[in-house]
């Protein structure tokens, strides 16, 4: 089934999934993958992410790693702003998400040139932002993120998901935001089981008839029941990948692009 997403009058067709590839401006991750503060560096590392086959480019400028502390507005703008302007003098047509939960934020990123707002806390830190992508008609990847989930409930975490959305997309689709990409929050607010539960049950967001993102790489479900760390859960993510492929999902965000894109050409080999 044909599936698109509109970027400002360009159509992305994620029928055929398609890899995000994580561009991180801030000094407090779990794994960086890019100098945030070296326009050289960061320019470099664009560049071979792009010649690797990344189809999108999501750029963040503040920690959403469990247990971070938001750095202030202005301070995530300062970075943000920096990294978009440089990325987007570079390579004007490149499709470019910004990872924010705040609506200020998302507003001025749009003016310097994202195509799409991704916000991890689905609105639930800043209601405000579902006004600004429905003002500015901008793709919104709406997260399920939930704080302390219960235990006891992982077998129901994916209808958890599942009526969240709905009743998420609803709102939204009346507020005129047409193109919306449900992302299921592997790692926000949900125990080891859940998120293995939620994987397991991924398939059932297709019910939702939206794009599905899975940003699932190098997280502590994969490299905590290893005893790993994240630099070394390369292989794992490959494999978490491949598997939410198979259950549906359109768009891996993902810190390895050549990986991803590897993952996806034998996916759709064995799917011709």
């Amino acid at each position: 089934m044909e599936r698109c997403i509109r970027l400002h009058g360009r159509l992305l067709d994620v029928s055929h999934p398609k890899v995000m590839a994580i561009v991180n401006l801030s000094a407090d991750s779990f794994y960086t993958s890019c100098n945030a503060f070296d326009e050289e560096g960061l320019l470099s590392y664009v560049d071979n992410v792009l010649k690797a086959g990344a189809d999108i480019l999501d750029i963040g400028a503040c920690s959403t790693r469990p247990n971070s502390i938001a750095v202030g507005e202005d301070e995530e703008w300062l970075h943000l702003s920096q990294g978009l302007s440089a990325i987007r003098h570079h390579w004007s047509h490149i499709p470019i998400s910004v990872d924010t939960f705040r609506s200020g934020i998302a507003e001025r990123a749009i003016h310097h040139g994202a195509d799409m707002i991704n916000d991890v806390y689905g609105g639930c830190k800043d209601v405000a932002i579902w006004d600004v992508v429905a003002k500015y008609k901008v793709p919104y990847v709406l997260t399920h993120a939930v704080e302390n989930a219960p235990q006891e409930a992982s077998n129901l975490i994916t209808s958890q998901v599942l009526r969240f959305m709905q009743e998420k997309l609803d709102y939204l689709h009346q507020q005129g935001v047409a193109d919306v990409v449900v992302d299921p929050g592997f790692g926000f607010g949900k125990t080891l089981e859940q998120n293995y539960s939620l994987l397991r049950n991924l398939e059932i967001l297709q019910s939702l008839h939206s794009p599905i993102l899975v940003g699932i790489s190098r997280k502590s479900m994969l490299y905590k029941p290893l005893h790993a760390t994240p630099s070394d859960v390369i292989h794992a993510t490959v494999a978490a990948n491949t598997l939410a492929l198979e259950r549906g999902a359109n768009i891996l965000r993902v810190h390895d692009v050549d990986a991803a894109v590897q993952a996806i050409k034998i996916y759709e080999l064995t799917n011709m």
